[in-house]
């Protein structure tokens, strides 16, 4: 490079600094007068808060900063186990307690004791966030960012014994939209509620390519093969384990610690140095927060993690109100829809209650720890970082996949990405950002809301009273999450810290593991009397797995013909049900019709092809599925109208995922242009892991 263009680029970067030291400026100006009008309307509203002029305001929201400036990032590395143990509430005291130091230190500025000064931290916030919402005020570009960048470079430090290297070499965040079908994000982007992946993609500086996901198209399934590179023998979100006689559940903790090591081979996708953020597994990373499969595990969890989060003082009040507008909204929204006619609609009972509360656990309080978090691994340099975003997948199962509430939780998320975005310019290295969904979902009304029976009823319905028929509970995704965290929470290293916590949740605590919401289990069949079979009826999505409990082995169709006459033919005439598979000793694995059946052995078929709305790939994810060593006696999927692309769901669910037919099966995959675009179709999520772990090895090398 010549004299003359080093002095040319020397100049723009004094430019560059000049103007983003006036942006900061300026920003720190309007945020100051949003404070001081905050200030004034809540010492208006509130009686223990008072104010004698305009300058002890100002001088109020001045001091205010100060000691945020000066205490907090002190007092937040102290506090951080009780911050993270006391869920969050022990900052918002925090935030009180500046509030009546502040108050001690200004003339003319008076608050009369701690509510009023918790009621005035919760007022200024709430101020704060409504304003720099409308004004398009990104808060992350301010000082706090710098101490979230100091904090996270000494644990980078300390992670790698060095500084963190300012390197060349990109890092990689993989974003995962639980959910998400690519026709769905393709519908967001054009109806324009995701301006930044439709900037990506306008751009050039990304791609995005569908992928095809396995039978079970569900959360554990994939998941396990992202980050494991191996999910045999996960049939379903919930299957019939036939040597322990019991149910396993996806969510159990316990359950996913146990798949993660039979699936891992010790180098998931991130082995390398990466962190696993809000996930189901830890891809073998070394940093996790909030990842179901190592939760009970008191060597993986550090309340570090946490530490960016509770950097800014008020992020966890910020969090709190954006929880409680969240609950408004959805009893809001379902009212609306109620009164629209919206159709097909949840009843009271599964979007009433405390489903408010579960959803804005999901759409707000993982997703602000999901993002502050991310932030922190950049700045700490990390190489890669998986985390998932749950937010979308909830409403859309409750709301339809593309009803105007689940877009709206796409349209916040969207803005997350762009603060990702922003954040990496300030990291220690350079960061790709891909995006992928882990399995879509379909649409229709329920089972049960079409035939006013469930797929349980129905097969006891055709066992007749001679048999018994159990299932698990009615239990989705909702509880999972929040027990997650509680259970982390419990096993913290500090006992002392996490004893009160311990004792509180006492009752609810089985195995290390926190249990709220309704159990998830069905009990082994008593042995008492032999003379009663008994039938284990499991459902995911548009998925059954019947399974007959008393065997050790897999029942064949003659078997079940014999014990059962009648069963596998009155499922397969049902018009709710698309066909079903069961393992024939005379012919091999059927799979069967209302009108015909299909020979998975040689595909011969007899009649018409039961398969033919389900997809190329059907047969083989069927014949995938088969082998499976806990794969059910009988299989059932439901039936899939290709012109409506209604899925009538086994669960009480609108939008649902876990068998075939229509979009559950096609999430997507948005990388960056940069990395080495897929070869051949991705079909499974082993396939998907392997496009994946050459872009982190690619890059380490």
């Amino acid at each position: 490079m010549s004299s003359d263009e080093k002095t040319q680029v020397r100049m723009r970067s004094s430019q560059d600094r000049g103007g983003e030291w006036l942006r900061s400026v300026v920003r720190i100006l309007v945020i100051w007068a949003i404070e001081v009008l905050g200030l004034l309307l809540m010492a208006w509203l509130l009686p223990g808060v008072r104010l004698e002029s305009l300058l002890a305001t100002v001088v109020a929201v001045a001091a205010m900063g100060i000691l945020n400036a000066l205490l907090w990032p002190l007092l937040s590395t102290l506090i951080l186990p009780f911050a993270v143990l006391t869920l969050g509430l022990l900052s918002l005291a925090l935030n009180a307690a500046l509030v009546l130091l502040a108050a001690e230190f200004v003339n003319g500025f008076q608050v009369m004791g701690f509510w009023p000064a918790l009621w005035l931290t919760l007022g200024l916030t709430a101020a704060n966030t409504i304003l720099s919402g409308l004004l398009t005020i990104d808060d992350d570009n301010s000082w706090y960012r710098n101490v979230v960048q100091r904090r996270m470079r000494r644990r980078g430090r300390r992670a790698a014994d060095t500084e963190p290297l300012e390197t060349n070499v990109p890092g990689i965040l993989f974003l995962e939209i639980d959910g998400l079908a690519r026709p769905v994000l393709e519908r967001a982007m054009e109806a324009g509620y995701v301006p930044t992946m439709a900037r990506w993609l306008q751009s050039g500086s990304h791609r995005l390519v569908g992928w095809e996901t396995d039978l079970s198209c569900q959360t554990s399934a994939s998941q396990t093969g992202i980050l494991h590179g191996n999910n045999e023998n996960i049939v379903a979100f919930r299957w019939w384990d036939r040597a322990r006689r019991q149910v396993v559940s996806s969510t159990n903790p316990r359950e996913l610690a146990r798949l993660e090591t039979e699936s891992s081979d010790g180098d998931g996708l991130l082995a390398q140095g990466g962190a696993s953020r809000c996930n189901m597994f830890s891809g073998d990373a070394p940093s996790v927060m909030l990842t179901a499969s190592v939760a009970t595990d008191l060597s993986r969890f550090r309340t570090a993690e946490f530490g960016a989060y509770f950097s800014n003082p008020y992020n966890f009040s910020r969090t709190l109100l954006l929880a409680v507008w969240d609950i408004l909204l959805e009893k809001w929204q379902f009212r609306k829809a109620r009164r629209q006619g919206v159709s097909p609609i949840m009843d009271r009972k599964k979007r009433g209650g405390i489903y408010p509360v579960l959803r804005a656990f999901t759409t707000i309080v993982m997703r602000e720890l999901n993002v502050y978090t991310l932030i922190g691994d950049m700045f700490a340099g990390v190489p890669s970082a998986y985390a998932t975003f749950v937010g979308y997948d909830e409403v859309a199962h409750h709301s339809g996949i593309e009803s105007e509430d689940a877009f709206d939780v796409l349209r916040k998320l969207d803005r997350q990405l762009a603060r990702l975005e922003s954040a990496a310019r300030h990291a220690p290295r350079p960061y790709h950002i891909v995006l992928l969904s882990d399995h879509g979902q379909s649409e229709g009304a329920t089972f049960k809301q079409r035939y006013g029976m469930t797929l349980e009823e129905l097969v006891q319905q055709l066992a007749t009273d001679t048999y018994r028929v159990q299932g698990s509970a009615d239990v989705h995704e909702d509880w999972k999450h929040l027990n997650v965290f509680l259970t982390e929470s419990i096993h913290h290293e500090r006992k002392a810290v996490s004893g009160l916590l311990r004792r509180l949740l006492e009752a609810r605590t089985r195995d290390g593991r926190v249990g709220l919401g309704p159990e998830d289990h069905t009990p082994a069949p008593s042995q008492a009397d032999d003379a009663v079979s008994h039938i284990v009826v499991l459902t995911s999505g548009s998925l059954g797995l019947v399974y007959s409990s008393r065997r050790d082995t897999r029942a064949t169709l003659e078997e079940i013909e014999t014990v059962y006459p009648g069963l596998v033919d009155g499922l397969v005439q049902h018009e709710g049900i698309g066909f079903a598979m069961v393992r024939s000793e005379a012919h091999g694995s059927i799979v069967a019709g209302p009108r015909g059946r299909r020979h998975l052995v040689d595909d011969r078929v007899e009649g018409e092809d039961p398969l033919t709305d389900y997809g190329p790939n059907a047969a083989e994810h069927l014949r995938r599925t088969d082998g499976f060593l806990d794969a059910p006696d009988i299989l059932v999927n439901s039936f899939y109208d290709p012109q409506t692309r209604e899925v009538p769901a086994f669960e009480e669910l609108i939008g649902s995922h876990g068998g075939l037919g229509g979009w559950q099966m096609s999430p997507f995959l948005m990388f960056p242009a940069d990395l080495s675009a897929p070869e051949e179709p991705i079909v499974g999520a082993a396939s998907l892991h392997a496009v994946l772990k050459t872009w982190t090895e690619s890059q380490a090398s």
